[in-house]
């Protein structure tokens, strides 16, 4: 009997799992606000940088990159933070408010199953998208990657690294109202400085936004993308140290019930 039950439990988990992750994508995709801003955005983006670079050569500005090879990576990168990180601590925050987290942490769903099953559905909505970003800059004729062993690490330690910040800022927000505005502020100079939308080449902003974690996302995308490198351990390392620590902060502060005002 004991031997029996210890053989099911996995299976009992596995179940589990697969039904978290299908209804947090049945739950995204009943939300076409949420799946046009998640995949169209960083699309039309990619693709008005596509129409204003296309046939631009490789420039110093870019670092030797051509304009397109620059932001297929970057704009990839963000679509990734869009889906790991804003959206989650934004969806948890609501959940949390509504009393769903509450609802949840009374079944009997371990929550790491619940936490597995949100960070599955992450990487799954990330590599759609940037699947799609890396088709609309070929067709404007930047260059397939052959690196794809590291853009797939990349990605996936990146998903988790953001997803892992994202639960983090979710735990430290009071109200799903002010979620939007609490995500935006941490994101958007990070995006900036970190050169996402243009080249940084000030030395001391690049040694700043080398020890945060989006300026190491977009480069160890970049390497791959760009043709000319696999993996950079060190930009890698960089994100694992930032997911660890949105971990820790997670697993510290994290609550399901909602917070009184």
């Amino acid at each position: 009997m004991v031997s029996l039950a210890h053989h099911q439990a996995p299976r009992r988990d596995f179940a589990l799992l697969w039904h978290q992750i299908r209804y947090e994508q049945l739950s995204f995709w009943r939300n076409p606000q949420s799946a046009f801003f998640t995949f169209l955005f960083p699309v039309v983006i990619i693709t008005i940088f596509g129409a204003l670079f296309r046939g631009a050569s490789g420039s110093s500005y870019f670092y030797g990159l051509s304009a397109l090879q620059y932001y297929v990576p970057t704009i990839a990168a963000i679509s990734v933070l869009g889906a790991c990180y804003s959206q989650l601590a934004i969806v948890l925050s609501t959940r949390r408010q509504n009393g769903i987290l509450k609802r949840v942490r009374a079944t009997p769903l371990p929550a790491w199953t619940y936490f597995l099953g949100l960070l599955t559905h992450c990487i799954m909505i990330s590599a759609v998208d940037v699947a799609l970003i890396t088709g609309v800059g070929s067709a404007f004729g930047t260059p397939l990657p052959t690196h794809w062993p590291a853009i797939a690490l990349a990605l996936v330690l990146g998903a988790a690294s953001f997803c892992a910040l994202g639960v983090a800022v979710a735990s430290l927000i009071r109200n799903s109202e002010a979620a939007p505005a609490v995500v935006q502020l941490v994101l958007f100079p990070l995006v900036f400085i970190s050169g996402s939308y243009m080249p940084i080449h000030s030395d001391m902003l690049n040694r700043v936004s080398g020890a945060l974690p989006v300026r190491p996302f977009n480069l160890a995308l970049m390497g791959p993308f760009a043709q000319h490198s696999g993996f950079d351990w060190k930009d890698l390392g960089v994100l694992l140290a930032w997911g660890a620590a949105g971990t820790f902060i997670a697993v510290r502060r994290f609550r399901w019930d909602p917070r009184p005002e």
